[in-house]
């Protein structure tokens, strides 16, 4: 197995902040499995938005979870954004087909997108293994290669 590439950028974010806004988003997630609804895909929807496209610190999410970062007092860990900001329009992404998916009563198709997505977030808080970054190296990089 070659090596995972993400990309780069000079900019740095907490770790621990990401890690807790990816578990925001498996409970999320979660609950919109059991109980299918657009009303929370819809919510990250504008999260991931503001995530991908915007500073952070304007995502509910991340606030939250910097709040309980300062709250726990664990010591900061910087680690690149960009594989996050990658990341994160991925999630916009899969929120969108979620959201369309429940307002058209898809509810198969809801839970399938967001499984997926729970479990892209569940790695990244769980177990610190960056989904984004596999699917960059193995899906979108040949993509470009081969233009």
């Amino acid at each position: 197995m070659k090596n995972l590439i993400c990309p780069v950028s000079p900019q740095k974010v907490d770790e621990n902040i990401v890690r807790f806004t990816a578990l925001w988003v498996v409970l999320f997630t979660g609950i919109t499995i059991l109980f299918p609804n657009f009303f929370i895909p819809a919510y990250l929807v504008l999260d991931f938005y503001l995530r991908s496209f915007t500073k952070a610190r304007y995502s509910p999410l991340s606030w939250i979870s910097m709040y309980i970062v300062k709250s726990l007092k664990l010591k900061p860990h910087l680690i690149d954004k960009a594989p996050k900001i990658f990341a994160a329009r991925m999630g916009f992404s899969l929120s969108v087909l979620m959201t369309l998916a429940a307002l058209l009563n898809f509810n198969i198709a809801l839970i399938s997108i967001g499984a997926v997505l729970m479990l892209f977030a569940f790695l990244e808080c769980g177990i610190n293994f960056c989904a984004g970054c596999w699917v960059y190296t193995y899906i979108v990089l040949p993509l470009y290669k081969d233009k």
